[in-house]
């Protein structure tokens, strides 16, 4: 009888030294769920952009002679997930990443970062996004937040009041552009924050929970790392969402209560014990408190 091996996943994002955010969050908590995380970054920097000055080295015309040492190598990935990429050359190196290295029964996640609170990142230009409606074609889950879905689809943004009927025809929507899932999320209302996860055998699953205190960066990077770890090790995409969902609200009372500066991000760390024994339970295990 054949070895299960340990589960790898690609992991594309920038690499911020200081700031709790992209490949510093998410080689950790892949890592404490068990899964060999390969980092592929696409630029350097000091600190994230949140701050008031950083030092940043663009890593494009580095990213395809790093990604050909691993193509003679002959690697293959369990996973790959991509974050924030910042140019539509990066965009179309990753598309081609994704082509040479899945295998079959890879799980690929692309998170579209390309804006927040109703409008596009000032370095997204209407090219990249066009670019990364090409990337998300190649997902088996895209996981965007509502101001990237209302980009993917046309649709006008605003900031409370979405319908429920709403919001199920943007992840069909979306759904059609070839992603098998897909997972709107922190669509707000007053007092909660919703996921919407769309499966192809499950349907629409609205998830809703209270919302814990700041608004912090680098939390999507925590929710996204959660979620790939855990369609590799092969869990229902809703518990995983779940799963994700639970571990940023409780990684934000966490330093809320620590008084953790906002610009410092989530102190997971302090987390990652529990993230590990709830992975050892399994799918259906429960997350201490």
């Amino acid at each position: 009888m054949m070895k299960e091996c340990q589960k790898t996943i690609a992991m594309v994002n920038d690499l911020s030294g200081y700031g709790r955010c992209s490949l510093t969050v998410a080689m950790p908590i892949v890592s404490a769920m068990g899964i060999q995380c390969c980092p592929v970054p696409t630029s350097i920097l000091s600190n994230h952009t949140g701050f008031p000055v950083w030092f940043f080295d663009d890593y494009t015309d580095k990213m395809e002679r790093y990604l050909e040492k691993w193509r003679e190598l002959d690697l293959r990935f369990d996973g790959i997930a991509t974050g924030f990429l910042g140019s539509q050359q990066q965009i179309q190196i990753v598309s081609h990443m994704i082509k040479n290295f899945r295998k079959n029964g890879t799980k690929v996640l692309v998170d579209p970062i390309m804006g927040d609170h109703g409008k596009p990142y000032s370095t997204y230009t209407p090219g990249m996004c066009r670019e990364m409606e090409m990337l998300v074609k190649l997902a088996d889950v895209v996981t965007p937040n509502v101001t990237e879905a209302c980009i993917l689809t046309g649709k006008e943004y605003r900031k409370e009041g979405w319908k429920q009927k709403e919001l199920e025809e943007m992840a069909y929507e979306i759904q059609k552009m070839g992603p098998s899932s897909v997972v709107i999320t922190g669509v707000p209302s007053e007092k909660s924050l919703t996921n919407v996860v769309l499966e192809p055998e499950r349907g629409i699953v609205f998830q809703c929970g209270r919302r814990a205190g700041n608004d912090r960066p680098g939390t999507g990077d925590v929710f996204s790392s959660v979620v790939a770890g855990s369609m590799v090790l092969g869990w229902e995409l809703s518990e995983g969402v779940e799963l994700g969902a639970e571990f940023v609200k409780k990684c934000i009372q966490k330093s809320d209560e620590l008084d953790i500066p906002v610009k410092n991000g989530v102190c997971f760390e302090l987390l990652l014990p529990e993230l590990i024994m709830r992975c050892k339970k399994g799918a259906k295990g429960a997350f201490h408190s």
